[in-house]
């Protein structure tokens, strides 16, 4: 009679944690990255952490459990069944904490200040349904400097871990106090380590033609009036970034500059302007001519006091 009751309720609790991720679901069908489990792969390739830890076994709070490594598909955001394939065996795991049967510690990864479940990702599942606010667990660590926020989504980690290379970029090369310039943002990570490349490389080619060694400060302030405002200037002038919706001005110059390089080496001599042009025709969104040719018949009208020209 127990046995059948137990059994009755795990068939319950596995149906109502389905109707709740329908529910979430629904809820967020416009915006599918609110509902969506991190996936530890994705977290991973946005870090990059440089080492791995083994931390033995520790009691972890449940709700610091904010991902999986390979089961991220199956679960929404907090954990609830995408699946009914998955009820026999999730249902066998609510009869075993029902039953106060102790299970096996599980898997996790802890990376950020939270955990991503190696093996054991039915087991958060139905400890996150029941309530329960700790979980055994055996981990391993992965290093890093970004503080991850459980309610964190893909896009606003790489978001933060933009604002944190920012930060350190400006802190170790004192840009903006030698530039006033506070804007050099960007929309993907890892761009700040090519911008403090670049001005090592004009740094270089400034050493060339002196004797004694070129101050770093010297060369960023060169590279920033001699290098980088002059492509920021034509993007400015013909209308680019709206050709790149979610782009920065920054992104633009890396890539023109790359571009630029690539077109030099093909035909010789070019023209920073026709390069960047050029990037725009092959990579730019059509649509941002039409936008541009607006923008300037408005701007014209402005001008002249609302009078056509």
């Amino acid at each position: 009679m127990e046995y059948d009751a137990i059994t009755q309720r795990a068939t319950e609790d596995f149906s109502r944690a389905r109707g709740r991720a329908i529910l979430s679901q629904l809820q967020h069908f416009l915006n599918t990255d609110r509902d969506r489990l991190l996936s530890f792969g994705d977290v991973k390739d946005i870090l990059k952490p440089k080492n791995e830890v083994y931390m033995g076994n520790k009691t972890v709070p449940i709700k610091l459990v904010v991902g999986s490594e390979g089961r991220y598909h199956d679960f929404t955001k907090f954990f609830l069944p995408k699946r009914e394939h998955m009820r026999s065996r999730w249902q066998r795991v609510d009869e075993a904490h029902h039953r106060d049967i102790i299970l096996p510690p599980i898997l996790l990864y802890e990376i950020g200040g939270v955990y991503f479940v190696r093996d054991g990702n039915h087991r958060v599942s139905v400890a996150k349904t029941q309530g329960v606010e700790f979980i055994d667990a055996e981990v391993i660590s992965l290093s890093t400097e970004i503080n991850i926020e459980p309610s964190m989504n893909t896009d606003e980690l790489r978001d933060a871990l933009i604002s944190y290379e920012k930060i350190i970029f400006y802190e170790k090369t004192d840009f903006g106090g030698l530039t006033g310039y506070t804007e050099l943002d960007f929309s993907s990570p890892g761009r700040y380590d090519v911008i403090y490349n670049h001005i090592l490389v004009h740094k270089y080619f400034l050493n060339e033609k002196m004797e004694d060694e070129l101050p770093f400060n010297d060369a960023l302030v060169s590279w920033y009036k001699n290098v980088y405002n002059p492509v920021i200037t034509i993007i400015k002038e013909q209308w680019l970034l709206v050709n790149f919706p979610g782009r920065t001005e920054a992104d633009l110059y890396v890539w023109i500059i790359k571009h630029w390089d690539f077109l030099k080496k093909k035909y010789g001599k070019y023209s920073l302007s026709k390069a960047a042009d050029d990037f725009t025709k092959r990579y730019g969104q059509e649509k941002g001519k039409n936008i541009r040719l607006l923008s300037e018949f408005f701007g014209r009208i402005f001008k002249s006091g609302g009078r056509k020209v």
